[in-house]
């Protein structure tokens, strides 16, 4: 090619393949985008009259989800990634006290939302996740009445709690929330969005026909529907009007995310005037899939497992380079939440869960994370919390720890027993005949001493008698068709049990 002809290209060469297939996809998103619109318009056709105002609210909220989600690259540059700059974190031992005088001054100002949408269908209970007994017969949704009662009764406060149900939790949570009548807890409940299941296939909504009751087609959008769904419900407002300036989210399974008092001072008080708190805590082995802080693009950002490429998940899960995780304990402003959602500023990931459906369905739901919302806050930082504060029940390994003297219990607060000599908790694996709540319950006629346990592994047909003592490292493993009893009393101390109940040193 003579030298004049390189710099004097045709104007209409042909596009690259790369932009080519950008053209492709975007033209595609384009048709996708059009194509929802147009159901979710036929959907409105078919609504009963009574629902048309909900259906078309919920609607706007879900065609905005599914655009980000069509715009949004679904894993991020991982050669963007900074470190953390000074001051993004905060260590909680750093965090100035203040007198009992400022403290109720504060509490006043604060409002409680618990996340009340999960059902404890993983567990293999019925109902809300919220009804499951944790101790002593006391729930999840007991113990967490209890902390806010003795707040109110220590301060002399009205610190409200709010529910934030989802439309699998807001009928039996009602019926519940009927035995609180003498507590001295205001307590308000909302329900989250509901939003439609797409077909993946189609990209367009599993559902055809609003008047049929079809819960299967809609699912709750993760609890990074809390800002916009907590500002339709009307509580927002009604709070700031009553004076109220903060906000404590966690989730109703976490029986460690306390209102914390050093925290609440330093999201009032500090001169950075932090208009959001992300509570964050050490990485050990058995967190590795948790969401940790990282500086993107400028900003303060939530990065999850989802996002992460492929080839960069082992790096992600190392304890070394990734320090911090979410413990989904976050505080906020309250004014602030009512900006960014009426500026539409909330940018919140779009987290893909593929679901099939028992019809033979494959569809996807796409949520948000509400730790995601920190990059949209100002002054946003995380502090870094004793892991005391993160105790969450996802299965039956966690209640084990939950239920026994490990924990030490006081108005719904749980602690971590002085007797234990180190302060960190046991890592428990428990096989599948545990799974169930139900099945659980039944193969211990008591729950064991776990005071100086490290570490207990259990697979297979295991039973346990009342005052067992379990310490160092335990490993019980029932062959396949044997059945192991642990006899009443006994001290199992680094001993492994074997198929026929051998029972060796480790």
């Amino acid at each position: 090619m003579a030298e004049h002809d390189k710099h004097h290209r045709p104007a209409h060469r042909l596009p690259s393949v790369s932009e080519s297939s950008e053209e492709w996809k975007n033209s595609t998103k384009r048709e996708a985008f059009v194509g929802m619109n147009h159901e979710l318009e036929k959907l409105l056709g078919t609504s009963p009259s009574q629902n048309q105002e909900k259906f078309k609210r919920e609607f706007e909220g879900f065609r905005k989800l599914f655009a980000r989600f069509l715009q949004g690259k679904p894993h991020i540059e991982w050669s963007n990634i900074r470190p953390l700059p000074e001051g993004a974190i905060t260590s909680y031992s750093q965090l100035p006290q203040g007198s009992k005088e400022q403290v109720a001054d504060l509490l006043n100002k604060l409002v409680v939302v618990k996340l009340n949408g999960g059902l404890g269908t993983s567990m293999g209970c019925k109902g809300p996740k919220s009804v499951i007994p944790v101790r002593n017969d006391l729930t999840f949704l007991d113990l967490t009445m209890q902390q806010i009662q003795q707040l109110n009764k220590t301060y002399d406060v009205s610190v409200p709690l709010v529910l934030m149900n989802s439309f699998n939790t807001d009928d039996d949570t009602s019926k519940v929330l009927k035995k609180y009548a003498t507590v001295q807890v205001q307590v308000h409940t909302f329900c989250q969005s509901q939003y439609l299941r797409i077909n993946k296939e189609t990209l367009t909504p599993v559902i055809k026909d609003l008047k049929v009751n079809d819960q299967e087609s809609y699912y709750p959008p993760g609890h990074g529907n809390f800002y916009e769904a907590f500002y339709n419900s009307g509580l927002l407002q009604k709070f700031l009007d009553d004076g109220k300036q903060y906000v404590f989210l966690s989730n109703i399974d976490n029986l460690g995310a306390t209102v914390d008092l050093n925290i609440l001072n330093y999201l009032a008080t500090d001169a950075k005037q932090p208009e959001f708190i992300m509570e964050v805590t050490d990485k050990t082995r058995a967190d590795v899939k948790g969401g940790t802080l990282i500086e993107y693009e400028n900003r303060l950002t939530l990065l999850e497992i989802a996002q992460v490429p492929k080839d960069y998940v082992d790096e992600f899960k190392s304890v070394s380079k990734f320090r911090i995780f979410n413990t989904n304990n976050l505080w906020a402003n309250l004014a602030a939440v009512k900006r960014v959602v009426e500026n539409n500023e909330l940018e919140m990931e779009v987290i893909v869960n593929p679901k099939h459906l028992d019809r033979g369905v494959d569809v996807i739901q796409l949520e948000t994370a509400a730790g995601a919302a920190i990059k949209s806050f100002k002054g946003a930082c995380g502090i870094n919390v004793p892991r005391s504060r993160f105790l969450p029940v996802k299965k039956s390994s966690d209640l084990l720890l939950l239920m026994s003297n490990l924990y030490d219990i006081n108005h719904g607060s749980l602690t971590l027993s002085s007797d234990r000599s180190f302060q960190t908790t046991p890592l428990v694996k428990l096989g599948t005949s545990f799974d169930k709540v139900h099945d659980f319950l039944k193969r211990f006629q008591g729950i064991p001493d776990l005071i100086e346990l490290d570490h207990l592994t259990v697979s297979g047909d295991v039973w346990f008698g009342r005052d067992v003592s379990l310490k160092g490292t335990v490993i019980i493993i029932a062959n396949h068709g044997d059945r192991i009893d642990i006899p009443p009393g006994t001290i199992l101390e680094n001993k492994i049990v074997s198929g026929n109940l051998r029972i060796l040193d480790h």
